[in-house]
């Protein structure tokens, strides 16, 4: 069985689809297989892996409404050497369509578990919103990896997702925990995100993973040419802290994952 890992935050702009396709090129970089899983109706993940959602065949709106299995709507990413499940706009009406359904919060943890030979971890991006979407991500996923910005605002909506990820863990899906938040966009000169950074740490301790993203315009150009930041410039720091981060994720997990926070 494949790590099945969402990323997730409530709070809109914090890097989240950033998060998962460098992550997933990173892993592969390093060896891993990797399945993205876009659940958000945007596409971005899927965009940002050089896959056009406009010609997408199959998406995971028809594996949500099981009218085809994983193995045939995937895609490679050109460059970023891994497989998406991608998501266009179609993927709006799924939520609507689901709520009447059996099974409506467990229908991606069937597909996975179809295709769960075939990789050895899976990354799913979440919608910044608890809908039926992001509930069928946290139903089938053993953690949630949070990348955050070190603000005030952010400690906000970071209290509402350890919240949802509780209220998961004791009602759909015992195996779900934090796995760890993840530090994005940091500036070092800012007095304030390292005071931030300090309260995570003072609160949250090991869960705080050691990897820190830094503000990095390389990272920030890389989607519109639709190629993860790892591979658009390798030599970047923001490309070389993925990497780094990759590394630790398989670390963490080769390691036992941690109790829940």
């Amino acid at each position: 069985m494949p790590h099945i890992f969402c990323i997730a935050n409530q709070k809109g702009g914090v890097g989240k689809t950033t998060t998962t396709v460098n992550l997933a090129a990173g892993l592969a970089q390093i060896g891993q297989r990797v399945l993205i899983i876009d659940l958000d109706p945007q596409g971005n993940a899927t965009m940002g892996s050089g896959v056009d959602k406009r010609t997408l065949a199959h998406t995971v709106y028809d594996v949500l409404l099981e009218h085809t299995a994983i193995a045939e709507a995937r895609v490679r990413s050109p460059k970023g050497g891994y497989d998406v499940l991608g998501a266009n706009r179609e993927l709006s009406g799924a939520e609507i369509e689901l709520v009447n359904l059996e099974r409506r919060d467990r229908r991606l943890k069937t597909a996975i578990e179809a295709a769960a030979a075939d990789y050895d971890f899976v990354l799913i991006d979440c919608p910044p919103s608890l809908s039926l979407l992001t509930l069928n991500g946290l139903t089938c996923a053993h953690g949630v990896i949070v990348p955050m910005q070190c603000e005030y605002f952010a400690l906000e909506g970071l209290t509402d997702l350890v919240n949802t990820v509780k209220q998961v863990h004791a009602n759909l899906n015992r195996e779900l925990q934090l796995i760890g938040l993840l530090r994005v966009m940091f500036d070092p000169r800012i007095t304030l995100q390292q005071q931030v950074s300090e309260q995570l740490k003072g609160h949250f301790g090991d869960k705080v993973f050691d990897t820190v993203i830094p503000r990095n315009v390389r990272l920030a150009e890389a989607p519109s040419y639709g190629v993860p930041g790892v591979v658009f410039d390798p030599a970047s720091k923001g490309a070389q802290a993925f990497v780094a981060f990759a590394q630790e994720v398989v670390q963490r997990v080769t390691g036992g994952l941690r109790s829940a926070a």
